[in-house]
């Protein structure tokens, strides 16, 4: 599998970058053109609808998107962690992506879970 951290790298920027073309240019290097991402609160296909939700969540909550891990991966999946971080530095939410990657390296599949699984009884 190819370096990950720059695609990584790229999509965690994209979530601290309020210009929308500065954004898309960071979606366009990491994100496949049809890619699709989805989390408990969004589901979205392509970079450019992508691009405006991330717009949106950064607007909304005013906070921004930190990597917490390096890429971990075998076969064809990725998973790294990440944290939203409130304009007074607290932590909003922690999560983890799940990531698969086309055959030109972009991110062809997002599937973002909120927190931690909740711990068996």
């Amino acid at each position: 599998m190819q370096e990950l951290k720059p695609i990584i790298a790229d999509y965690g920027a994209a979530w601290q970058e309020k210009d929308a073309d500065k954004r898309l240019d960071l979606l366009t290097r990491c994100f496949s053109e049809n890619g699709r991402y989805v989390d408990p609160t969004a589901e979205v296909t392509g970079r450019e609808q992508l691009c405006t939700h991330i717009g949106a969540v950064l607007k909304e909550t005013e906070g921004r998107v930190e990597i917490t891990s390096e890429p971990a991966s075998h076969h064809d999946v990725v998973h790294f962690t990440w944290h939203m971080i409130a304009p007074d530095a607290a932590i909003m939410v922690k999560g983890h992506d799940f990531i698969r990657l086309d055959s030109d390296g972009r991110i062809v599949h997002l599937a973002g879970f909120f927190g931690d699984p909740t711990p068996l009884d």
